[in-house]
């Protein structure tokens, strides 16, 4: 299966900067797999196309502020950006500039914050009091690279789903970003199922896809959890025959590992292409997605690659708005 077979061409102005005025007006394709039709709609029409027979799953991670801007004790710049935490206060991390790191290098971002280089890849954090309550008034939220703009007051709010409880990500699980807590309760109404599981976003989820055999790509490993709460619905679920309905491809990697492995929680490096045999998902509300991405590769094999090609060059002749802050598609 060759990386080329997942190519399309996007017009640049179609990557969206800055998301919607609000955000239940994105646009929704809504792809049929069996009739294999395609059709518009907003997404506050979310509701007609789900009833008591699905159980809606979302992913809880939180967005944190990890871009910290710092100084040196000798005065010099420097960008550190939070990767994954890591015991004792240390987190795996990315200086900018990378080269002039020296180890025991103290750079302060605030008079709450500080961090001790330990190495190329990691440092120490010292501060006193809730660190998350001071990583959000001291960091900056890391907007996706293709967005290509400084980040401003309004992206802490909706770079983040309505629902985000866990922190730990450095991307958004952004199919959930179109949500509402008013379209949440709507669909409640209407006798859907709502649960939560969690994984973690890294920077590999805009890791490009460098082999021409995608077989030969090694995808990233993020950290998953699925709570017994969650678990039992959906085991209820499938046993009396309701739709599993999936909000965003990272829902999709952590229901799959579950079932696959049989843990509620550790590390998913699942790479999902056409050709796999979905255990868990019956319905899938996602974003669009990079050229060559696994993301893409994700959809493809939920939906078929010919019919995601097509969808996605109708929402390219339509003006869709694509990636993160963009439009979506829900495929039934």
């Amino acid at each position: 299966m060759l990386l080329s077979e997942f190519d399309y061409e996007l017009p640049k102005h179609l990557i969206a900067k800055f998301p919607s005025k609000k955000r239940e007006y994105s646009n929704m394709m809504v792809l049929n797999r069996e009739k294999m039709t395609i059709g518009h709609r907003k997404f506050f029409n979310i509701t007609e196309y789900l009833s008591e027979n699905d159980v809606l799953v979302l992913n809880n991670t939180r967005v944190i502020p990890a871009r910290l801007l710092g100084r040196k004790t000798t005065g010099a710049g420097i960008e550190v950006f939070l990767l994954e935490k890591k015991p004792d206060n240390k987190w795996k991390v990315m200086f900018k500039p990378a080269k002039r790191v020296k180890e025991g290098t103290e750079i302060i971002f605030s008079t709450e914050l500080k961090a001790r280089v330990v190495s190329k890849e990691e440092a120490e954090l010292v501060y006193d009091g809730n660190f998350y309550e001071i990583l959000n008034r001291t960091g900056n939220i890391p907007l996706p690279p293709y967005i290509d703009r400084e980040n401003n007051i309004h992206d802490k709010e909706r770079y983040q789903t309505v629902y985000a409880k866990h922190p730990g990500s450095v991307a958004a699980p952004t199919a959930g970003l179109h949500f509402t807590g008013e379209l949440l309760e709507r669909l409640a109404e209407k006798g859907v199922q709502i649960c939560y599981v969690t994984l973690n976003v890294g920077l590999g989820t805009f890791q490009p896809v460098r082999s021409e055999n995608i077989l030969e790509h090694k995808i990233h490993e993020e950290y998953y959890e699925v709570p017994d709460s969650t678990a039992g619905i959906i085991n209820n679920a499938r046993q009396r025959g309701k739709n599993i309905v999936a909000v965003g491809t990272t829902t999709v990697r952590t229901l799959e590992t579950w079932y696959r492995q049989g843990k509620k929680s550790g590390k998913s490096s699942l790479f999902i292409y056409p050709g796999y045999e979905f255990q868990v998902i019956d319905k899938l509300i996602t974003n669009f997605h990079l050229p060559g991405s696994t993301l893409l590769m994700l959809v493809s094999a939920f939906a078929g690659r010919d019919f995601v090609l097509r969808a996605y060059q109708e929402a390219i002749e339509r003006n869709y708005r694509f990636y993160s802050y963009g439009d979506c598609m829900i495929l039934l």
